[in-house]
């Protein structure tokens, strides 16, 4: 093994496909069930100790979902789901923030493979 491989971040399947499902299950409407595939990917950067960059996107991520969520918990909300107390703007931002963290997730992996 190489010592550019040793040093090179290649993120896990899993954390690609929940990358990618996370935007998809909150544009989909299912705001809290989207909490499952954002914690898959912050578990696996956190594992991988060589993804740096990929732990900035995915800690964006993170915060871009916990933030509406606490204030929903939180809140005086009368919303029966965390996708119907979101706005649109707020779907939208969590939304794209997925996919800015999936992209980022598929073009280290891509990278890394290319190597």
């Amino acid at each position: 093994m190489t010592t550019t491989t040793i040093n090179t971040a290649h993120p896990s399947k899993s954390a690609l496909v929940a990358g990618w499902a996370a935007p998809v299950m909150v544009i989909g409407q299912f705001g809290l069930l989207s909490g499952i595939p954002i914690a898959v990917v912050l578990v696996a950067s956190l594992r991988d100790r060589r993804s740096r960059v990929l732990r900035w996107w995915t800690g964006a991520l993170t915060l871009a979902y916990a933030i509406p969520l606490t204030m929903w918990l939180a809140g005086p909300s009368e919303a029966p789901s965390l996708s119907k107390y979101m706005s649109p703007a707020m779907t939208a931002a969590l939304a794209a923030t997925g996919v800015a963290t999936a992209l980022a997730h598929q073009v280290v992996r891509r990278r890394s493979t290319h190597k």
